[in-house]
């Protein structure tokens, strides 16, 4: 099954990207105004390489859409999510890791 974000439309084409593709754009999304955030990414990344899958994915994607002012809360722990879910909870912890 295919997410939207691993599409990309040319014309009335379709074009599936390939992993590699889809984490070297998520590794330029993590590039943030806060150098706090730019810091626990290239960790993150130095850690996880090109190992994540699709879920992983999907949630740091998620949590990309946040703003970095909140995407900082959340992953400095000043403020818990909203809801429970066991894959971004675990990414928000492999974060924290120094």
């Amino acid at each position: 099954m295919r997410s939207d974000a691993d599409l990309v439309l040319s014309g009335a084409e379709e074009v599936v990207l390939p992993k590699t593709a889809r984490l070297n754009k998520l590794r330029w999304h993590c590039r943030r105004a806060l150098l706090e955030l730019d810091l626990v990414f290239k960790r993150y990344w130095e850690r996880v390489g090109d190992s994540i899958d699709a879920e992983e994915e999907s949630a740091l994607r998620a949590l990309l859409a946040e703003e970095d002012h909140d995407l900082w809360a959340l992953v400095s722990g000043k403020v818990a999510p909203d809801d429970v879910d066991v894959v971004r909870d675990n990414l928000l912890a492999e974060l924290r890791r120094p």
